[in-house]
């Protein structure tokens, strides 16, 4: 049996504690976008995943794979769905994007997020 786990301030951590995932994979310009974060838990097969993640501004073309769900806690983006649809996300708010969305990503400001996806 795994133990529950917490995170206390997690809109507080010092990102120089997080691990670098580098640049996005597939940017749209400059700036170039840079993440990182840490998973919390994963279980054996990979299919589900809880985490922070944070992103440094910049535009990427964004293909999710798993279902996700997420707090913000900090920062601000734009996600632009193929269809046209724009969703403004910031601080404070709940989201879930499902699998198989498409479009771009537009970090406006850097934005951190607690994150389960499976």
């Amino acid at each position: 049996m795994v133990d529950a786990i917490t995170i206390k301030d997690a809109g507080d951590l010092d990102p120089a504690t997080f691990t670098d995932w580098g640049d996005v994979a597939k940017p749209l310009g400059e700036p170039v976008s840079h993440e990182s974060g840490f998973i919390v838990f994963q279980n054996d097969d990979k299919s589900s995943e809880m985490g922070l993640w944070q992103c440094t501004p910049g535009s990427w073309r964004c293909e999710v794979e798993n279902d996700e769900f997420f707090y913000v806690l900090a920062g601000r983006a734009i996600y632009t769905a193929d269809d046209g649809k724009v969703t403004e996300i910031g601080a404070g708010m709940t989201c879930a994007f499902p699998s198989s969305w498409k479009g771009d990503c537009e970090v406006v400001e850097t934005i951190r997020k607690v994150y389960m996806a499976r």
